[in-house]
Order: structure tokens, then sequence, then C-alpha cells
């Protein structure tokens, strides 16, 4: 089963809240109803022709203005649903900048 290799516990949403998967360069859209979330990643069920999933990598937008978002990636489908695994920054560029903006001496 594959839910058994999860490393963090899923919400599990009872009626599904719809969302829209988006390209990384804006070129495509899709609607989906979010079945259920963790830290990690999503399961969804994908309306309409999941064949633009092959791009691997693409957002999920949260809200209908598109300020709350994840960046992810495909881990699977299955028909017409797919698991996402949300890919977090980087700390280590996080850490290089700061430390850039500390080490440039003051104006």
């Amino acid at each position: 089963m594959r839910g058994e290799n999860r490393k963090a516990s899923r919400v599990q949403l009872e009626h599904g809240y719809t969302v829209n998967l988006m390209g990384v360069d804006g070129t495509w859209r899709r609607s989906c109803l979010l079945l259920d979330i963790s830290d990690t990643g999503a399961k969804l069920a994908v309306e309409g022709p999941v064949n633009v999933l092959q791009a691997r990598e693409f957002f999920l937008l949260l809200s209908s203005t598109g300020l709350a978002f994840r960046r992810c990636e495909l881990v699977w489908i299955d028909g017409e649903q797919a698991g996402v695994r949300f890919i977090a920054k980087s700390p280590k560029k996080k850490a290089r900048s700061a430390r850039k903006t500390a080490e440039q001496p003051a104006s």
C-alpha cells in the first residue's frame, strides 16, 4: 500500500478542497481537489488530462489569487489521482545570502 512509506502524518479532507496546479513557466493550469495534505506532500484528484504533469515540477496554488502556493514534484500518478512532494527551499542558499549581507561593509 502506497501510504505505508509516509514520513509525515496527513490530514484527510472529507470533501476535498479546490486548488489549482500550474506549470512553473505559467503555460498551463489544472483544477483539482486536494484530498489530503501533510508537511511534505499531498494527494490530489486532477480534473481533465493529467499529461501536463509529465513536467514533473509545478506549483500547487492553494488560494484563488495564487499568493499561497507550494512548489511540487510528481511522485506518483494513478488514473485521475496524483501524489506530490513539496520541494523545500535549500537552507544553504538562505545561509549564504545572510552571510554575504553580513560581510558587506556599511556605506
